[in-house]
């Protein structure tokens, strides 16, 4: 099965910006959903937004994002991106990029997903 790999994290202050990267093992089919995620230390783990592969198109959850992050694909790397402007300290947290095995709703819910890099660290300073 594929295997994903997070990278791009690091520390940088508020205002700042970074660009995370997901990359597969294996390229990326029309029916994949790639979808990205933090869990901060004391919470729940939350739902960024994701790309469907086939079309390109993105969701994102704004309650987190507030239009401040953008994910992207090169098919080419099989490579999904997500680039974080505007970073807040309340942003620090374990990113990871996460697929499922079999096709089905392409969502921000953590159950929908059953392959999960190992995850990301960022953090935010003032």
């Amino acid at each position: 099965q594929v295997q994903l790999v997070e990278s791009g994290g690091g520390s940088v202050q508020a205002g700042g910006s970074l660009r995370l990267s997901c990359a597969a093992s294996k390229a990326y089919t029309n029916s994949d959903c790639i979808a990205w995620f933090r869990q901060a230390p004391g919470k729940g783990r939350e739902g960024l937004g994701r790309v469907y592969i086939g079309d390109g198109s993105t969701y994102y959850e704004q309650a987190f994002v507030q239009g401040r992050f953008t994910i992207s694909q090169d098919n080419a790397k099989n490579t999904v991106y997500l680039q974080m402007n505007s970073l807040k300290p309340e942003d620090t947290a374990i990113y990871y990029c996460a697929t499922r095995r079999f096709n089905g709703v392409c969502g921000l819910s953590s159950r929908q997903y059953d392959i999960w890099g190992q995850g990301t660290q960022v953090t935010v300073s003032l």
